[in-house]
């Protein structure tokens, strides 16, 4: 997902973040039914004598909620792209808050949008002076499209409004 402000000419600006189909409200449903399902399991098993079976179901249980809450710690990251006509800055922000910035400059910037036949856009390189970065991995091959053209676009703005006349 991206949301993209175009306000000033030869401004762009973009928020990229990593797409959760999964509400919090859908969270906690799938959570109680899974916890029913597997707890119903473990109950009938214990009347079996299958207590062993039991232990396991409440650990998939545990493992199942693990995996979604770090999904989810995951999906706090995002990357800002910001292109003006002297400067095109790339702000990659982690899970954790740290904070990396890439600034190029707009006329030196070499953009590479890697396509193929099957996915479509499968990559999107920046660099310049030897520097590459990498943006919008955790896009889907659709929401990367649409931001490369976006992009591609402001940056070829920029570098037009910048040039002498």
């Amino acid at each position: 997902m991206h949301s993209m402000d175009q306000t000033s000419p030869g401004a762009f600006h973009a928020v990229l973040y990593p797409h959760r189909s999964l509400s919090r409200r859908g969270f906690f449903v799938m959570m109680a039914g899974i916890t029913a399902i597997m707890g119903f399991g473990a109950l009938r098993a214990l009347a079996l004598g299958a207590w062993p079976v039991a232990i396991f179901s409440v650990l998939d249980v545990l493992l199942i909620y693990v995996c979604f809450k770090l999904s989810y710690r995951a999906g706090r990251q995002f990357e800002e792209i910001a292109v003006s006509e002297s400067e095109v800055l790339v702000r990659k922000v982690t899970a954790a808050g740290a904070v990396t910035e890439h600034r190029f400059n707009p006329f030196w910037a070499r953009l590479t949008i890697i396509r193929q036949e099957e996915e479509g856009v499968t990559r999107i390189d920046l660099g310049s002076h030897g520097k590459v970065v990498v943006i919008g991995a955790f896009l889907n091959p659709d929401d990367r499209a649409s931001f490369a053209t976006a992009f591609a676009d402001a940056l070829d703005r920029a570098r037009r409004s910048a040039a002498p006349a």
